[in-house]
């Protein structure tokens, strides 16, 4: 697809980031960020773009609604992640403008007439396979530390590593009160998208390597010290399960306690806290008492599986991820168990004249039998 070029006189538009890395690293182009060098707002608004934040000068183009930003240049300001200051004025240049960014891979831009643009030898450390930082001004902004976790995350297949001067300068950062202050959702976010990416294990132990996990996510670091744990989350993302089984595969080792403090530090959203919350309940013992049908009964309830099935539904593709070799046989175990609960049936019990508290008494007794014969009539054996 040809660059898209406004004609203003002396404007000129780059493509940059993202977009320019993944097409010499020969993976999908997935969207396209471009600078503009020597324009105003009051230019790019005459043409018909639209202007979106407050913040920096960003436009999305009238026709493909891609986002086009001014050149500009930022200045730490004040303490904290939100202390800067943004210029962006005609005469700031791509370098200029490239040299605030992350990390050289991404500091790279392509211009309207295919020229790669590098000033800080990205394309070599692709070539080497590494995330380097392009500047100190990198240690002003404490959620590139988990910018970077995340690229190592999704790059793992292809060799990619932290540069060793990177990786000490993010020691530093994840020592300092900044990255204290960011905001959870940020971190979230970050984290998110990086446990869906094909190795999301390699995040996480960056994150440690460098100390941020132990400043935002101390309750995991034990956990994924335990090989079984890393294995399981490869294999949750080899699956291509969703968040909640990935986050779950985390979490569900953690007791109660360090579980609520850790979710409620990132604000993780309720489908995936009530995924990690219900595995770390179950899981545990799952494998010793998968054949006991008071615990099974007493585990769906848990889940609610009444009212709720779409919890138990979203629980049990964990048992195959943890439990490798014994798991189908715990899908199938709690199956026949819920569909043979299910056939009993509350209206027949208040027929029979049971009221009150004896309706629940009855309705329990009843799936447990049901439970039971389940497990008799489909031969499930321990193993």
């Amino acid at each position: 697809m040809p660059i898209i070029q406004q004609q203003i006189v002396s404007m000129q538009v780059y493509l940059v980031g993202g977009a320019v890395r993944d097409k010499l690293l020969h993976r999908k182009v997935t969207e396209r960020d471009w600078v503009v060098v020597g324009a105003t707002p009051a230019q790019l608004l005459a043409e018909g773009y639209t202007q979106v934040g407050k913040d920096f000068p960003v436009f999305l183009h009238p026709q493909t609604q891609e986002e086009y930003a001014l050149a500009r240049t930022e200045r730490k300001t004040g303490g904290g992640y939100t202390g800067f200051s943004c210029h962006a004025t005609p005469d700031v240049t791509l370098e200029e403008d490239l040299l605030r960014r992350d990390l050289t891979i991404n500091a790279m831009a392509e211009s309207a007439s295919g020229e790669l643009i590098d000033p800080y030898n990205g394309q070599a450390d692709l070539q080497q396979r590494l995330l380097r930082h392009v500047s100190l001004a990198f240690s002003e902004d404490p959620l590139r530390i988990f910018r970077v976790a995340r690229f190592a995350a999704r790059y793992a297949y292809l060799g990619f590593s932290v540069a060793e001067e990177t990786m000490k300068l993010m020691q530093v950062m994840a020592t300092s009160d900044d990255i204290r202050h960011l905001s959870a959702e940020r971190v979230w976010q970050e984290t998110r998208r990086a446990l869906m990416e094909d190795n999301p294990e390699v995040y996480l132990s960056v994150l440690q390597q460098c100390g941020a996990l132990k400043a935002w996510m101390p309750e995991l670091e034990a956990v994924i010290s335990d090989e079984s744990i890393t294995d399981s989350l490869q294999q949750a993302a080899a699956s291509e399960h969703p968040l909640a089984v990935r986050w779950a595969t985390v979490c569900w080792p953690l007791e109660k306690q360090p579980l609520e403090a850790l979710q409620k530090r990132l604000k993780v959203p309720n489908q995936e806290a009530d995924c990690a919350q219900l595995a770390a309940r179950i899981l545990p013992s799952l494998a010793e008492h998968i054949h006991h049908s008071e615990w099974l009964l007493d585990a769906l309830n848990t889940c609610d599986v009444w009212r709720r099935p779409e919890r138990l539904e979203r629980l049990m593709p964990l048992f195959t991820v943890v439990y490798p070799e014994q798991g189908q046989h715990f899908n199938a175990v709690f199956t026949h168990a819920l569909a043979a609960a299910n056939q009993v049936d509350v209206k027949a019990i208040i027929a029979a004249g049971h009221k009150g508290p004896d309706i629940k008494q009855q309705l329990g007794q009843q799936r447990l039998k049901q439970i039971e014969q389940s497990i008799t009539n489909h031969g499930v054996q321990k193993i």
